[in-house]
């Protein structure tokens, strides 16, 4: 049932407009006495998820009894951190997931529907998996708060992915990403339909319909003004709010460019991004746009670490980003990556596949580490001076010596291809 549904590419709702819209929703839904908030982390601040559990909180007061961050494998929220986001919430409320110990598994998707979705790719069963908060909580409201844009393993974020995966445990995070990449992520980046949606939908219809679950979403795009506008908002609890939403979120956050780009220039806002493990959405989102020995220079003043994760840091630093073969090769033979398939997935993810060059200028990581896992390295200093996130407009600039580049000052907001994608 849709509760609220409303958007397009000009819309800008006020925050008036969203606490009204979520306020009407929740007063259909009639009186609840425990409600949990599950809204992403804040490596997905943009999101206005922040707002939304803010006004959420507003609405229970006491009765909305936790919040639980979906940070999937990320590291746990600071206090600065939910502070910012936040708000008023109090600190009290907020809880932390951890992926490998404390989930449930709801049920298993069969291996025979893993394999018909995914075309033979993978034969596999996958857990259906969930916070034991979530599962076992006793609450009569599960609020998944999220924005819905594309995604490098799934097609596009937000609605069941936000529970299954950003509260989900360390088996479905890994075949979920490892079938996402092995199927091929510029097969499903932005398109709502994918072998990852499917598998998770399964468990929507056949694990989680006892939970009472209702989906926020947003979409979330760039005004006339460069800021950030929340374009819709679509509250339900089932498949058509996420489907009406991805509809909108296509028109807003991809970008179809009639010339593919030589030299992408992306910056990573240090707030935001301090691993490459997040970082990379500079690769993933803009991959399908890169012409053919392009490059992508990557401005990372928070960079400090390759994994969310230390266990999936170290991993990064042994194996590298060194393309498909290699990185599936090696899970087939080493027991440690064999483990943990979402950091093979990652690792393809951010490989160019030798198509094209990547350049991380970080500001508190070596050359040595940048280059050991196959990466490009250049003064983040110098770079700057040369590529001023101050002064590029988004988009294609010409600089004062005729170089061509395409800005980019937020990767996270969209998805960028040329068109010889799509014909």
């Amino acid at each position: 049932m849709i509760f609220f549904s409303r958007g397009s590419s000009e819309t800008e709702f006020t925050r008036e407009e969203i606490r009204n819209a979520l306020f009407s929703s929740f007063d259909r839904l009639g009186a609840r006495s425990r409600v949990v908030t599950v809204p992403p982390d804040f490596t997905r601040h943009h999101s206005q998820s922040g707002l939304l559990t803010e006004l959420a909180w507003e609405y229970y007061r006491e009765k909305l009894v936790d919040v639980l961050p979906a940070t999937g494998t990320h590291i746990p929220m600071t206090r600065e951190e939910i502070g910012i986001m936040f708000g008023r919430v109090p600190e009290g409320l907020f809880r932390v997931h951890d992926f490998r110990d404390g989930v449930t598994t709801l049920g298993d998707v069969p291996d025979v529907f893993v394999r018909e979705v995914s075309g033979g790719i993978v034969d596999y069963s996958i857990p259906i998996q969930l916070n034991r908060l979530l599962a076992e909580g006793g609450h009569d409201l599960i609020l998944s708060v999220g924005q819905v844009v594309p995604h490098e393993v799934i097609g596009l974020a937000g609605y069941n992915k936000n529970l299954f995966v950003g509260t989900g445990g360390s088996e479905t995070i890994n075949r979920t990403h490892f079938l996402g990449a092995a199927y091929g992520m510029e097969r499903m980046m932005g398109r709502p339909d994918t072998p990852v949606r499917r598998i998770l939908n399964y468990g929507s219809e056949h694990f989680a319909r006892h939970l009472p679950i209702v989906y926020v979403l947003t979409v979330v795009g760039k005004n006339e003004e460069g800021k950030l506008a929340v374009r819709g908002l679509f509250i339900g609890d089932d498949a058509e709010c996420f489907r009406q939403a991805a509809e909108l979120s296509l028109k807003v956050n991809f970008q179809i460019l009639d010339t593919p780009i030589d030299k992408a220039v992306v910056y990573l806002d240090p707030g935001e991004f301090r691993s490459t493990w997040l970082g990379n959405k500079s690769i993933y989102r803009t991959r399908m746009a890169i012409a053919d020995g392009g490059e992508i220079v990557i401005l990372a003043p928070g960079l400090e670490r390759f994994g969310e994760d230390d266990a999936i840091d170290i991993l990064i630093r042994k194996y590298g980003y060194t393309g498909t073969p290699a990185v599936l090769e090696a899970a087939r033979i080493q027991e440690d990556l064999k483990g943990s398939l979402t950091t093979a997935a990652h690792l393809i993810h951010g490989s160019s596949e030798g198509r094209f060059t990547v350049t991380y200028c970080p500001g508190n990581l070596s050359r040595r580490e940048i280059e050991s896992v196959q990466y490009r390295y250049e003064d983040l200093d110098s770079m700057i001076q040369r590529y001023d996130p101050a002064v590029l407009k988004e988009g294609f600039n010409t600089m004062a010596d005729g170089e061509e580049i395409y800005y980019i000052s937020n990767p996270a907001l969209g998805l960028w291809a040329h068109r010889k994608h799509f014909e």
